[in-house]
């Protein structure tokens, strides 16, 4: 029994040593996780490109028929019905968007070379100019009515340039042309350039110590003793008060008139001039009248010839036209009008 307990002494001291001597067991790490990001990273993502796409806007004048005319771009076929169309177009720099002209336009010389679709006694090639495929047909208030219609059951796009009464009027149409045809600011600098000139002229007017009394003739082809002129509220009625001047025909009825010789010599004017001299009137002729000695115009050498053109022709030429009615009615003013 002593041996036994001895035994189980040794055995435990033995096992006390041994865990004496064995290393002290390592801790098993706990693993540092990474902390969870808060920060999401953002992608930077290229706009994606816009695109602006002009549209050229659209054109809108009155027809001169009672309507309005919409052009979605510029004409740039242009056929012209009236002289006084052609010159419009070629002066606010349009004249190489003409196509073809009337037989009368005759100024620019440019404007000879374009081919003619007729005019004589308001008759027109419309054959011609459904050949000429043109995107505008510009006319006048003195194309007729018909013609205007048939033009228009023809399929053309129709434009009637009003007939001006005042410079006002004169410069609108410069303004419509200029639009119609994609040449507004040619247009608006014409016409800067030429109230300008107008109102220079106008300052030399206001010189003027006299108003002499004129007749100004239109045609006498008919009967040289009643020949036509122009009456109140016209276009030269207008030219001939700006220029210092007293038109003899405003006292009669009517816009286009004829006078009588007996009228004329109770009006006796100091002043013949005459727009018929493109036609061959001349100063000459005019003294060979029966009974036309007598007026103070003729016996005091005051009769002269104008070009008409100038005149009675709406467009930026009427300033020249103005111009030359202040030289002849004003000569010792003659040499200040610019």
């Amino acid at each position: 029994m002593k041996r036994f307990q001895s035994l189980l002494l040794v055995l435990a001291l033995f096992l006390v040593s041994l865990s004496a001597c064995a290393p002290a067991a390592t801790p098993t790490p706990t693993p540092t996780l990474a902390p969870t990001a808060t920060a999401v990273a953002t992608a930077t993502i290229a706009p994606t490109p816009t695109f602006t796409v002009t549209v050229a806007p659209t054109i809108e004048v009155p027809d001169g028929m009672g309507g309005t005319l919409t052009l979605e771009a510029p004409a740039q076929k242009i056929i012209s019905l009236a002289p006084s169309n052609t010159e419009l177009l070629f002066a606010v720099g349009a004249g190489s968007q003409v196509i073809a002209r009337e037989e009368f336009s005759n100024y620019p010389q440019e404007a000879q070379a374009l081919p003619s679709v007729g005019g004589s006694m308001g008759k027109y090639d419309t054959e011609k100019m459904v050949s000429l495929q043109p995107d505008l047909v510009l006319a006048s208030p003195l194309t007729a009515p018909e013609t205007l219609q048939a033009l228009k059951d023809l399929g053309f796009t129709l434009v009637v340039v009003p007939n001006p009464i005042t410079l006002e009027d004169m410069y609108a149409n410069i303004e419509l042309v200029g639009k119609i045809t994609g040449h507004e600011n040619e247009a608006q600098e014409l016409v800067a350039s030429l109230k300008d000139r107008q109102q220079k002229i106008l300052a030399v007017v206001a010189k003027a110590s006299s108003k002499p009394k004129v007749f100004y003739e239109l045609d006498a082809s008919q009967d040289p003793a009643k020949p036509w002129t122009s009456g109140p509220g016209t276009f030269i009625d207008q030219l001939i008060t700006l220029a210092g001047g007293v038109n003899v025909g405003a006292s009669l009825q009517g816009e286009w008139a004829q006078i009588s010789l007996e009228e004329l010599l109770v009006q006796n004017p100091d002043v013949i001039l005459l727009g018929d001299a493109n036609w061959g009137v001349t100063p000459e002729s005019v003294a060979q009248r029966t009974g036309w000695e007598k007026l103070d115009a003729v016996k005091n050498g005051k009769v002269f010839p104008i070009n008409d053109d100038l005149i009675s022709r709406p467009g930026p030429r009427q300033i020249d036209g103005l111009a030359e009615l202040v030289r002849l009615l004003h000569p010792e003013l003659a040499s200040q009008v610019p």
